[in-house]
This record gives C-alpha cells, sequence and structure tokens, in this order.
C-alpha cells in the first residue's frame, strides 16, 4: 500500500475532476468493479469518458505525485480487502470506429462489443475472441488469446500516453514485446493505453481455425474459414458452457476467467516433469504444446491430475473452483479476496508439489499477492 492519507487524495482528487471534467467518487468500492466481485474501497475515483480527459487527468495526477491504480473492465484484477490507497482513475472513453478492413478502439469500449460490432460490419478476424470481459485496452496488455487467436496477430497499433514524458503516440506491435498473455506493457505503470486499432478482413470470414475444440464444433477441418457470424455464435456457446461469459445469475462465472496461465517448462527441466506426471496418472497423454523457451502444458490439466475437482472444496465455501473447469476460481456470492487468494495459493501449492511445477497467475493483484 502506498501510504498516503485519504484525505489528501479525495482532495487531489476533487480539484482534479473539477478541473479536467471527471467524475468523482468517493469511498468507491472496487467489489462493484470487478468480475471476482472483490476488494475494498478506493478513497477516491476518477472516471474519464473521454481521450482528452484520460490523457489530462494522469497528466494532473503524475505532477502531482499521487499515486494511482488505472481502472479498465476489471476482470483480470484481485484487489485487496483493505482497498486501494490511491487514487482509481477508470478508462471509459468508449468510441468505436471502423475503416475499411481497420477497427479502431478506445481504451475504454467493452471489448466484446468491439467484437460483436465488427462481426455486423461484415469483418472478419476477431470473432475467436468474442464473449471475453473487460476493454479493448487492455486486451494488447494481456496479450489476450482464446480459440488459437491472439491480439498479436491482429494488432496494428496501439495509442499510449507515456507517464514520464507526458507524450501521446502510437507504438507498433514489435515494440511491446507481445507473448503469451504478456507484453512490456504488463506489470508496469510507465504507459497508459488510449486506444488500439485491429487489422481485420471485409470478406466476413474467420481467420483460420486453428483450435481443435471449436472446428469440431463447426464441423469443420482445422485451417478452415468459417463465417465470421457463425464462429463467434459457437464461440460463445462453448464459453458459455464454461461460465467464461458473464452472467449475474450465474456464479462460475463471478471470476477472472482463467485465474493461472499455462505453464512453460523449459527443455531441461521437461524430462523431470513428465517423470512426476506419469508417477501420478500413468501413462495417459499429456497435453503440450510447442512454446517459446520450453514446452506448454495444461494449467487446467494439471490442477485437475494433482487432485482438484471441480466445485473444490466444495458447496459451502465461498470461494470455490468453478463447477465446469477447474482453471476459473470463483465467488459464490459472499467471498473476500482473502478467500480468493488461499484458494489459489493452495491449487498452486499443491500443482507444486505433485508435479513440480509453479503456476503463475494471469489477474494483475493490488495490494496483494498470490
Amino acid at each position: 500500500m502506498f501510504g498516503t492519507l485519504p484525505c489528501e487524495l479525495v482532495r487531489v482528487a476533487k480539484d482534479v475532476a473539477a478541473e479536467y471534467g471527471a467524475e468523482l467518487d468517493v469511498d468507491a468500492p472496487m467489489s462493484r468493479l470487478t468480475t471476482l466481485r472483490v476488494g475494498g474501497p478506493a478513497h477516491a475515483m476518477l472516471t474519464c469518458r473521454s481521450t482528452d480527459t484520460l490523457v489530462s487527468v494522469v497528466r494532473a495526477l503524475d505532477a502531482a505525485d499521487v499515486p494511482l491504480l488505472i481502472l479498465g473492465g476489471g476482470s483480470n484484477l484481485l484487489v485487496d480487502d483493505a482497498g486501494v490507497d490511491a487514487v482509481v482513475v477508470r478508462v471509459a472513453n468508449d468510441t468505436i470506429r471502423f475503416d475499411g478492413s481497420v477497427v479502431a478502439a478506445e481504451a475504454g469500449a467493452v471489448w466484446d462489443e468491439v467484437v460483436a460490432r465488427s462481426v455486423a460490419a461484415g469483418l472478419g478476424g476477431l470473432e475467436c475472441l468474442s464473449g471475453i470481459p473487460g476493454s479493448a485496452g487492455a486486451t494488447p496488455v494481456q496479450n489476450v488469446g482464446a480459440y488459437g487467436v491472439e491480439v498479436s496477430s491482429l494488432l496494428r497499433r496501439v495509442q499510449l500516453l507515456d507517464r514520464a514524458s507526458g507524450e501521446v503516440r502510437w507504438a507498433l506491435p514489435d515494440e511491446l514485446g507481445l507473448g503469451y498473455r504478456t507484453s512490456t506493457l504488463k506489470h508496469t505503470d510507465t504507459a497508459v493505453v488510449l486506444a488500439v486499432e485491429f487489422d481485420a478482413t471485409e470478406d466476413g470470414l474467420s481467420a483460420p481455425l486453428r483450435y481443435r475444440e471449436l472446428a469440431a464444433a463447426l464441423g469443420a477441418e482445422e485451417g478452415e474459414r468459417q463465417p465470421a457470424a457463425q464462429v463467434r455464435e459457437t464461440v460463445l456457446r462453448l464459453r458459455a458452457g464454461k461460465g467464461m461469459v458473464l452472467d449475474d445469475t450465474d456464479h462460475d462465472t463471478w471470476s477472472a476467467g482463467s485465474f493461472f496461465t499455462n505453464p512453460v517448462v523449459p527443455d531441461e527441466r521437461l524430462p523431470e516433469v513428465l517423470a512426476a506426471i506419469s508417477a501420478r496418472v500413468g501413462d495417459a497423454p499429456v497435453p503440450r504444446f510447442p512454446a517459446d523457451g520450453g514446452t506448454k502444458l495444461s494449467a487446467g490439466w494439471l490442477i485437475e491430475r494433482a487432485g482438484f475437482e471441480k466445485g473444490h472444496p466444495g458447496p459451502g465455501s465461498a470461494a470455490r473452483l468453478s463447477t465446469k473447469h477447474t482453471l476459473a476460481l470463483t465467488n459464490r456470492g459472499s467471498a473476500v479476496a482473502g478467500d480468493v487468494l488461499a484458494l489459489a495459493r493452495e491449487v498452486r501449492a499443491g500443482v507444486q508439489d505433485v508435479f513440480g511445477v509453479r503456476l503463475e497467475p494471469e489477474p494483475v493483484t493490488v495490494g496483494c499477492a498470490v
């Protein structure tokens, strides 16, 4: 935590809101702003509904040396129960535009709306990323991916505010260090994403199908291209079946999505890890895929083979693994951040003990650590 007095944060935030037209909320509960629905209060939150306001607010707070937290859709965020000892800057600029095959979205646009509107406009390429919660600005930060498509394969450029210089500029993908669920923008506060642009196709067909489950659901062969609208509909159905489409009435969706990234095991450690897996499960085939730096294993598969079942630790628990798949940690309605953290630590320790593989959390943590 930053140690700044709440009254000082509120005073500065009030002045900045009045000068630049941001909306001020005091003691805003972060549990209402994250898809995990946990987290204590933000002493002051400034909602910025235009890019100009967002840039001015961040520049002013940085000039005043005020700690701040940039908040998008809250879908990949775990905030401590003590709250946020900083000014939360909520990114709410949300314009979406199309220029030929270019899809342009301001950072605060709801990501699934970007995908839906691109498909409705007859564009293809983004449809496999349907149903992913959060904002457009977060997609290059995480290098969001699903069903065989990653943002890195579509990204044209990203508009950034450099917090050190105050400069606004466009950055090309090769500047961002895009990798598996990561980029140079992740776990750093040096820049704020203001807008993103993607290259789609104008023929209305999907990206080549690279994910076996999706191709099978479509009755297609891997590598084929199908109508983007049909692929989007199928992706949404598959995700909903796994509790991965937000639904207020379904506690399996009160999550941060996949809580752990699929681990990449270095080549020199792979025989040791495979031997541990064999000792546990016998000669069952192990899902594994080539990856930069080694071999990627399935985190969900490892979690299940380490002894954690769907719904663990069972009814009555405030935080549980999803009843639909083991990779999501869910809030059953009364959980606090401490409950989610305890479950995450239990699962990670179990996989480490059994297979010698350390799982890394995907959500960004604020004021806490797994």
